[in-house]
């Protein structure tokens, strides 16, 4: 099952503290034991091509799911201007509001939060905020942006040093936002394990020659995902 949810609002009100999301796609059963939220990446929505594989592929393995898109994305959906992103700081509050508004939806599920690329460094920033209240058991973070390609000098992993959350990163391992042997040499909490897609890029997607599919990756990322909920959505 598939519901649309779109909220109209004003561009300037993005970052005020009682933000919404201008637009939300709840897929899944409503039976299902746990739901992922899911928020797209820096330069496309969630009916990109990634975010709709991804999320049919999590479907299928019974997990119920709500993405949305932040204020600067949906804009665009009304004939906006194409505006980069706000500082992910600034994002945290849109994020910390979807959450809340699908936990009251939807009492007796275990919350996930995530995303693609930023939309899982924004979760990441907010992920302990909610862990703590047990608000949300797991973090997913599908191509998290380690660095901007060509500066892997400047980190953005502080505050993944101490995370306390579980969490769950989904890598390729070329990644030019944080490559395997990249990552490999840097400190990160211990509360944070890895799923390591075949010689895929920031969207999973390997070399023709490699002997590896970008469907093959996709697959194996959403098995991955779907086995840490399982995980982490028992009693804690």
């Amino acid at each position: 099952m598939k519901r649309v949810q779109k909220v109209t609002r004003s561009a300037s009100t993005e970052t005020a503290p009682e933000a919404k999301p201008a637009f939300r796609i709840d897929n899944g059963i409503s039976g299902a034991k746990a739901r992922l939220i899911l928020a797209h990446g820096a330069g496309a929505g969630i009916t990109s091509s990634y975010m709709e594989a991804i999320a049919a592929l999590l479907s299928e393995r019974g997990i119920a799911l709500t993405l949305f898109e932040f204020a600067y994305m949906a804009s665009r959906r009304d004939g906006g201007a194409k505006r980069p992103p706000p500082k992910a700081e600034k994002l945290i509050p849109e994020f910390r509001d979807v959450v809340s508004a699908v936990a009251r939806e939807n009492p007796r599920q275990k919350l996930f939060i995530g995303g693609k690329s930023m939309g899982g460094r924004v979760a990441s920033m907010l992920a302990d905020e909610l862990y703590e209240q047990n608000a949300v058991r797991g973090l997913v973070c599908l191509g998290y942006p380690f660095h901007a390609p060509g500066t892997p000098d400047k980190l953005r992993t502080e505050h993944l040093t101490k995370l306390r959350c579980p969490a769950l990163i989904v890598q390729g391992e070329r990644d030019p936002f944080g490559s395997r042997g990249e990552i490999e040499k840097i400190r990160l909490s211990k509360q944070i394990t890895f799923a390591w897609m075949s010689d895929g890029d920031h969207d999973f997607g390997p070399r023709g020659n490699s002997g590896f599919t970008r469907k093959g990756n996709l697959a194996a990322a959403a098995d991955a995902v779907a086995a840490f909920i399982a995980k982490h959505s028992g009693p804690r």
